[in-house]
């Protein structure tokens, strides 16, 4: 299957079965957004929303946080991962939207990976997401299942060199939500260490299953003989 080819039926299939495909962090606005995408940095959705709950009533606001302290903010996301750094990521965040921004969450990925804790995934998560800008965030999910797909070649070494390749491949319209069906699909399906390729619906185009069942194959045969 050509590269053309293997794109459009990647879209295709995920226009037609997950039409609306959308973050699972919980959020109301930008900076809510903002705050549980710095969160979620090697650490879980679900455990991201559940600490955000409670954060997001104490903390409203890029004031709150611009006016809190470590040990006023710590306790309210000590569960989440690297929690020591994230609280200061996150007064320093408050600070610098309130003081650089006037506190509005910033539409730019430039202007976002000026803020504490924010780099280029996270920034591209925010424009993507809110704006819908054809920004492609890369994470591990994003870089195990493209590659797997065969949307991206196999030596595309850093999550930099993936996102090149799947903005340039995939139309304006669909990056926003191609973001969240590699993302979703990797989550639940393409699983790094055991995937469910017997649950999967997309193996028809799937370049990791196709080796795999040439592996296979060539076992069996090695058995036989």
């Amino acid at each position: 299957m050509l590269k053309k080819e293997r794109y459009k039926t990647f879209i295709d299939h995920f226009e037609t079965n997950m039409p609306v495909a959308e973050t699972e962090l919980e959020y109301d606005n930008p900076f809510q957004l903002l705050v549980a995408v710095v969160l979620s940095a090697q650490c879980t959705d679900k455990r991201v929303n559940i600490v955000t709950k409670k954060l997001f009533e104490h903390f409203p606001s890029p004031e709150h946080l611009a006016t809190s302290n470590f040990d006023e903010l710590f306790p309210y996301i000590r569960s989440i991962s690297y929690p020591n750094n994230k609280t200061k990521h996150l007064l320093g965040l408050g600070k610098m939207l309130v003081e650089d921004f006037g506190s509005e969450v910033p539409s730019t990925v430039d202007e976002l990976i000026k803020l504490p804790g924010v780099g280029r995934k996270t920034a591209n998560v925010i424009t993507s997401v809110v704006w819908n800008q054809p920004n492609m965030a890369v994470d591990t999910h994003v870089f195990r299942v493209s590659k797997r797909l065969g949307l991206v070649p196999q030596n595309a070494k850093t999550p930099l060199e993936v996102e090149k390749q799947l903005v340039k491949n995939i139309p304006d319209k669909y990056i926003h939500k191609a973001h969240h069906w590699l993302i979703l699909h990797g989550r639940y399906i393409c699983l790094a260490r055991k995937p469910k390729c017997e649950l999967c619906n997309i193996t028809h185009f799937c370049r990791y299953y196709e080796k795999a069942n040439k592996v296979k194959a060539v076992m069996a045969k090695t058995d036989k003989d």
